[in-house]
This record gives C-alpha cells, structure tokens and sequence, in this order.
C-alpha cells in the first residue's frame, strides 16, 4: 500500500493552519495539527502584517508534524495575493510588509489609472482593478518611500516570501504572481511596459515559476530547529485561491466555482486568458491556474463582511456565534434589506454593522437592527450578487453555466449555501471546506511525481470527501428581489 505525506502551510487573513496531508491508495484525508490567529497590525496608523509572528508560528506547526514520526514528503506555503515583502541580501526583511486593506493606495490607484490609462494596464495584465493591487502598493513605494526601494534586492510576495525563509530561494510562483497586475499571462512574464511605465526598479521582479515547482530544500537552520529532515519546499499554488480551484471537485463542462470565504471569488476556468475592451469594462480578471488554466473571475467582498460585523458585536459584549447568527438570520424577515456587496465603503474595516444600516437608510430601505437582520442582509445581498457574477460571466466566455460549486469556509454555512442556490437558480455543490490546503497538498503530490494530471487530482478530491448538494427554491421570490438589488448603484 503506497502512502505518501505532505505538509501544507495555509494561511488566510483570519487565521493560519498547518494541514498534515496523506495521500493512500487515491484519497487524500487532511489533519490540522495547528492553528494561529491571524490579521493586521496597527502601526503608526497604519495597517501591516506581523510576518515574523507568522513565521514563528509556523515554525511551531512544523515542529508538532516532526513530532509525529510520520516522514513528510514535502511543504509548501499558500497565503492571500496582492501583499509583499522586501529584503537584501544583508537584510531578510525591510519593513514589516503592508496589510491590503489601508488606505495608503487610494491616491496613487486613481492617478496611476488616470496617466497610464486603464486600456493599457488591462490589456498588459488581464487583472481586475482593485486599489490595493501590488502595482498601486509598489508605486506607493516608489512616491513615499524611495529610500526603503533604493536598498531592497527584491520583492516577494508573502506566500513565496515564506517559502524563502523555508528553502533559501528566492522565486514568484506564477499563480500568486498573477494577482499583482503587473504580470502578462500571454508572455508569462513581468510586464516590462508596466515596470517602466510606472517608474518601478526592474531589479527587484524576481524570477517567475510555474505552479507545483520544487524550488528548493528546507534550510538546515529550519531543519534544526523543527526537527524535520531535508524535505522539498514546493511552490505549489502560493495563492489560496489558486489552490482552492485546483481542488474543485468538478468533472465535464458547465461548472463555475465560487471559492467562499473572506473574499468570494465566482469564476470559471479558462484554457487561456480571455482579455478584450469588454472584459475590462465589466472589471473581471484573468489569474493563472495549475497547469497554465486561467481563473476567470470576478473578486467580490465575501464573509468580511459577516466577520466584521461579528467582532464590532464582540466589542459590544455580544457572544455570538456564526452558527448562532445561522439561526438568527434564518428567523429574520426574507429581502428586508440588501445591499450591494462591493460598495466601497465596505473595504475598509471597523464599524461594519453601522456602514451597512447608513446604505439602507440612504438607498430607502429599513436598517437592520439585529445581529440577525444584518447576517440575512449580508446572505441575501451575496447570493444575488453570485447571480450577477454568472450572467456576466456567461455573456463574458459565452459558456452556459449549469452548476455552482462552492469550496471553501463559506461552505460550513448551509443557509449561505441555500441562498447561494435559490439566488443563482443553479444547483450548488458544497465542499471540501479545506479546498485550499487540499489543493496545495495535491499540488505537491503532482509535483513529486506522486498523482499524473490535474483530472486525477480532482477525482481524489471526489472520492476522498462528502459533497453536498443544494437544489433552488422560492425563483419567483429571489428574481423579485433581483430586480431591487439590480438598482443599486451606490457605493
């Protein structure tokens, strides 16, 4: 009986996870072994990543995988896109990198946008327009802070970052490269227009690797330290994203995916990246997948919401959990309140409850008044703004979509699911939950040499957890309050 083990690192902006993987005669069964708080910092007024604190900590999960005496075959790091860390060779870090939700971009993603022109910048990149995207951060740098630049060797984004501190080898693996917006998926490079365009240091753009490349060995320091042996470090898909997709348990044609969670990113996936005047007006994005697919998707504010909500409720010595506000917003009045989801003005953290009743007041709607109001605001709104997503994307590719498969966190909430079903008129297909840290071990075990084809990979996922099912209800009721939340164009 074969048996093979990995170890992925997953880190998501709430928290962190170190997933012990074992791949056994076709099915992949996952272990946490452990889990850390994650988030921004306040700095000086400004939002930043406690990278080191994060290192340590996993560091603390790779011990507890050597304390098993199960050999590990191999690890690999998966984090969030956009966000960067810069060093030299003298230095291994700068400045503790940024967090993407402050505010510093704002001013320089409006000029730049206005000097070097949204056509020129879409048709380089293929990406979605967001202002904390690592070209808006780096030319931030460029205008604030010239003297951290002028000493750094290179940038890295965290994922791939983590993976230097691992193996000692600095590379950007392309899936997380991707969601810069200064990568060209049709070269399959840096954007060398771009770097120029916008004044930014060439010598920094480190080397760019496919998904699911041994980049290295683990150091002998970390060796050392955690007690594992000289195992590969693999760039499998450094961004969760990326990762998650992989693990769609999808077979045949028809199928969009909508990875649940903090963000909610609805797509499909594309042979090669689909980049015209249209795609740019309608703001989707084109980000590189294993084996050189393209995620075609649209990146939508997602359970930040719920969960911003949930620690303002915190602070006010409510204890609620989100099985709790389950409950609640099942019992609370259907289509109340709806927002749109995308807002602006709902980026930005602190004081979510209040920003959500201040757009119903001013778009003619009762404010919710209760936790319970406000998480069935929250559902609604994302399940018809899901909707959305697929009309475009079927007017976009020209595809048909049949199906909704939901992976991710956002998958544990069964009324989330339902709504997702009743607003879409699709049927929604739920799990694995942990589809990025499957993903990122699956990737490894495709990197090794250990499963033949990305079709494989997904039918282990098939066949190694529980798939749920959601068939639509109430249509005529969700395409009425379709109608209403169509309306919406405030932000």
């Amino acid at each position: 009986m074969s048996e093979h083990h990995y170890i992925a690192c997953d880190l998501g902006a709430d928290s962190g996870r170190v997933i012990f993987g074992t791949l056994r005669e076709g099915k992949i069964t996952l272990e946490e072994v452990h889990r850390f708080p994650n988030g921004a910092s306040k700095i000086n007024g400004s939002l930043r990543w406690n990278i080191l604190r994060i290192f340590e900590e996993l560091k603390t999960g790779l011990r507890k995988v050597a304390e098993k005496k199960v050999g590990a075959e191999s690890m690999s790091v998966d984090t969030w896109g956009v966000d960067y860390a810069l060093f030299n060779q003298r230095q291994p870090l700068l400045a503790l990198p940024w967090h993407y939700r402050d505010a510093r971009t704002d001013a320089p993603y409006a000029a730049t946008r206005q000097r070097v022109g949204d056509a020129k910048i879409f048709e380089q990149t293929g990406i979605q327009f967001m202002p904390f995207n690592t070209l808006f951060q780096l030319i931030d740098d460029v205008e604030r802070n010239p003297d951290l630049l002028s000493i750094a060797d290179r940038f890295l984004n965290i994922a791939d970052y983590l993976n230097y501190l691992f193996s000692g080898v600095a590379c950007a693996e392309e899936s997380l490269a991707s969601t810069t917006q200064i990568y060209n998926p049709k070269t399959r490079g840096w954007s060398k227009e771009l770097i120029a365009a916008c004044n930014l240091p060439e010598r920094i753009f480190p080397q760019i690797v496919p998904s699911g490349t041994p980049i290295g060995k683990l150091l002998p320091a970390i060796q050392e330290e955690t007690g594992l042996n000289e195992i590969p470090v693999v760039a499998s898909c450094s961004h969760d994203t990326g990762a998650a997709v992989t693990a769609v348990p999808a077979e045949g044609e028809g199928w969009a995916y909508l990875s649940s969670g903090t963000w909610s990113l609805v797509g499909v996936e594309l042979p090669a990246p689909l980049i015209n005047e249209e795609v740019c007006c309608y703001n989707f994005t084109n980000e590189s997948g294993y084996g050189g697919t393209t995620r075609f998707l649209k990146n939508i504010v997602g359970l930040w919401l719920l969960q911003e909500s949930r620690r303002d409720w915190i602070r006010q010595g409510m204890t609620l959990s989100f099985d709790d506000l389950d409950r609640q917003a099942e019992a609370a009045e259907p289509f109340r309140s709806l927002i749109n989801p995308n807002a602006e003005r709902f980026l930005k953290p602190d004081n979510m409850p209040a920003k959500i009743a201040a757009y119903c007041r001013e778009t003619g709607q009762p404010a919710p008044e209760t936790p319970g109001q406000v998480t069935r605001c929250i559902f609604e709104s994302l399940a018809l703004s899901y909707r959305q997503m697929l009309a475009q994307i079927e007017h976009l590719t020209g595809r048909t979509i049949t199906r909704l498969h939901i992976v991710g966190g956002g998958g544990k909430s069964s009324l989330l699911n339902q709504y997702a079903a009743n607003g879409t008129g699709r049927p929604v297909f739920t799990g694995p939950v942990e589809a990025t840290a499957c993903g990122n071990i699956l990737i490894q075990a495709l990197a090794l040499g250990h499963i033949d084809s990305l079709e494989a990979l997904r039918k282990t996922v098939r066949e190694s957890f529980e798939i749920t099912s959601y068939q639509p209800q109430g249509s005529e009721s969700w395409a009425i309050a379709f109608e209403r939340f169509s309306q919406f164009n405030l932000d």
